[in-house]
Parts: structure tokens; C-alpha cells; sequence
């Protein structure tokens, strides 16, 4: 996956930080989606790359729990995780034990559950 990620982090929009992310959404039947992070001058049209991937699976008629994994990389010598929006979006469309996988442009990678990556969710069962 670190060389796809790489590929796909050319196609991020990120003049204003700079910073560039990529990630693609592995199903269980095997599809991937990719995303990348999309900034606006205005920085709250501004999306991850988290989201696009996962927006985009269930745009093609995906849905929850059809997600196997997910991959992230960050251009820095950093591994970076998710934000809280994205996390929020994870847990919605992920199963705790399913992994992301984070990584950085050297392979480095931080692998954990969302369990372990978002232990306090807001989900359907907040709600009741």
C-alpha cells in the first residue's frame, strides 16, 4: 500500500498547508477507494482524506460494516492520525476491530483498531 499512498498523495489539493494526506478504503469484497485531502481558501469547505476515501465507497452504493481497512499517509516524517471528524466518520462506517493503518513516506506504520484509535465513539447507541 505505501507505494499506491504515495502515488495518490500527488493528487492532493493542499496550497494553503502545505501538508498533504492521502488514504484509501479497503471493502471486503477486495475494492479500494482513495481519497485525498481537499483544501478550500475558505478552511471549513476544506476535507480529509479519510472522508473522501469513505465517501466515496458509500457514494458507490457501500455500506456500514462493508469496510475492511483503512490506510493513511501523511507527507511528513511523522506518522500521522486522524482527526476527530475523520475518527467520527470511522467509527460510523467501521467495526471496532478493524484496523487503520497509518503510515509515513519512509513505510514507517502505526496499525490499531478503531477500538483503540476512537475508545469513547459517538454512535446509534448515544442516541437512545
Amino acid at each position: 500500500m505505501k507505494e499506491k499512498l504515495l502515488k495518490i498523495l500527488e493528487n492532493s489539493y493542499s496550497p494553503y498547508s502545505k501538508f498533504r494526506v492521502a488514504s484509501i478504503a479497503v471493502m471486503n469484497d477486495g475494492t479500494l477507494f482513495t481519497g485525498v485531502n481537499i483544501e478550500n481558501a475558505s478552511y471549513g469547505a476544506t476535507i480529509c482524506a479519510e472522508r473522501v476515501a469513505i465517501f466515496k465507497a458509500i457514494s458507490e452504493g457501500y455500506t456500514k460494516k462493508d469496510f475492511k481497512e483503512l490506510y493513511v499517509m501523511c507527507d511528513s516524517d511523522k506518522i500521522g492520525t486522524s482527526c476527530f471528524l475523520c475518527r467520527q466518520v470511522i467509527t460510523e462506517f467501521f467495526l471496532p476491530e478493524n484496523k487503520v493503518i497509518m503510515m509515513n513516506p519512509k513505510g514507517e506504520e502505526l496499525s490499531v483498531s478503531v477500538r483503540d484509535l476512537c475508545p469513547y465513539p459517538f454512535n446509534e447507541e448515544s442516541l437512545k
